[in-house]
């Protein structure tokens, strides 16, 4: 694509990584078959080649975000489904990340879009304000039908209840700081990923991660003064904040980096890993902390990625319950991996299924199910139909998001594939699975 930018423009680093993801882009189209908000409205700038023009435009017009920029930007889910597609190359990711940030410094939202943003932002990324905030919801859903009829916001408040649980995990014991140590001799020592929403939606996910770990004679260590990753504000263009969260987390690993060391850091959310794989780039221009974000950016592995590495132990569990793996948008598309979570599973002795149109997001990314509930419903819909399609005994992924989102649409329970291990290598079997009957006994009987 060809581009204006002028010397004094391209001064700016941000707007000179953005001109040269724009001048990758040859309009192909290729893009547009695998766009979910494509898929769904059939408005081309809905797609990603439409909205690299409505970037292109502004940026390098050097205007203020207009209303139907950011009407579309909005609509984009940030699945990067684009990249993987895209025959040019083009880093999607990096231009509309670009692209929300200038809408979030030259754009006045409505008031009411303001609001419903700014408490997002400052209640999700901190588990006891969202602990908080949970219990909220549980006293507000009886009036669920009279918040959704409130004017502008009603329907984001009663997306927002919809997807509250109806009862809260107690808090877990593993979800401090502090060191985990291995049973038997040591192989290597990583840091786990607390996280931030799902350290209170689901901290049995890295409670199984902690096991499994420590099973294949990792320590896991949880470092003090580590918080949220900053990936929900990063992807709602608030720049100040998620850098500031990004900051501390960088700090808090690079102490124990530094201390005892570490082989790597273990990320079980996806959408975490992604960006937390990006620091890199997010923090190339600060002379502070670019260093150290590419020494973390560089050891980051999603939990399946780094138990691939060490290698599954035999499983101590027979079963033959049929899983259908749900690779999450930021598994799949944001950090390439596509086949270790199934190896895994088909190791540990499940029978795995694909899911049709997998690569279609199921409409979560991040705060997307409460900012465009809408589209994210028709979203989860098609994806929930695709998997009940393969009629699985359990669903299995391993981003928080996507557990939550799908989990809201189908009776099939949803567990994390790292439960799904531990099971199959000595752990305790997943809650979820409580009423699931294993297939090999009725196999046996009519044999």
């Amino acid at each position: 694509m060809q581009t204006s930018f002028t010397p004094a423009q391209l001064a700016d680093p941000a707007m000179a990584a953005s001109e040269k993801i724009l001048r990758t882009c040859v309009h192909c189209g290729f893009c547009t078959a695998t766009c979910p908000t494509y898929l769904l409205l059939g408005d081309e700038l809905d797609s990603p080649r439409g909205r690299i023009y409505l970037i292109k435009d502004m940026l390098e017009g050097g205007k203020p975000a207009s209303p139907e920029v950011v009407k579309h930007v909005d609509r984009c889910l940030s699945c990067l489904s684009c990249m993987t597609t895209c025959p040019s190359g083009v880093h999607y990711m990096h231009l509309v990340d670009h692209a929300r940030a200038h809408i979030e410094k030259t754009y006045a939202r409505p008031a009411e879009d303001r609001f419903l943003r700014a408490v997002l932002a400052r209640v999700l990324p901190y588990p006891h304000r969202f602990r908080l905030a949970l219990l909220g919801a549980t006293l507000g859903r009886p009036f669920r039908g009279l918040a959704a009829r409130m004017p502008k916001v009603g329907n984001r408040l009663a997306a927002m209840l919809d997807l509250a649980p109806t009862a809260l995990p107690n808090r877990s014991a593993s979800d401090r700081p502090g060191r985990f140590p291995p049973a038997g001799p040591r192989r290597g020592r990583v840091a786990l990923l607390r996280g931030c929403a799902q350290s209170v939606l689901r901290p049995d996910f890295n409670e199984a991660a902690i096991r499994l770990l420590n099973r294949h004679g990792v320590e896991v260590v949880q470092a003090r003064g580590e918080g949220c990753c900053g990936a929900l504000t990063h992807h709602m263009g608030q720049e100040e904040s998620s850098h500031a969260l990004a900051k501390r987390t960088i700090d808090a690993w690079i102490a124990e980096m530094d201390g005892e060391g570490l082989d790597a850091i273990v990320v079980t959310a996806s959408g975490c890993g992604t960006t937390i794989k990006d620091y890199g780039f997010m923090f190339r221009d600060d002379p502070a902390y670019a260093e150290k974000a590419a020494r973390v950016a560089g050891i980051a592995r999603d939990v399946t990625e780094y138990v691939t590495s060490l290698g599954l132990s035999e499983p101590v569990v027979e079963t033959d319950l049929v899983v259908a793996y749900h690779s999450a948008c930021s598994m799949q598309h944001g950090q390439g991996l596509r086949t270790e979570p199934k190896a895994l599973l088909s190791r540990a002795g499940f029978t795995v299924k694909d899911v049709p149109e997998g690569h279609i997001c199921c409409g979560s990314a991040g705060t997307y199910n409460i900012l465009q509930p809408e589209l994210a419903a028709h979203l989860r819909a098609r994806k929930v139909a695709n998997i009940e399609r393969v009629r699985p005994d359990v669903i299995a992924t391993g981003n928080i998001g996507c557990a939550t989102q799908i989990g809201k649409g189908t009776a099939i329970p949803i567990v994390h594939t790292v439960e799904l291990l531990d099971w199959a290598t000595g752990g305790p079997r997943p809650a979820a699975l409580d009423g699931v009957a294993d297939r090999r006994p009725a196999l046996a009987a009519a044999e």
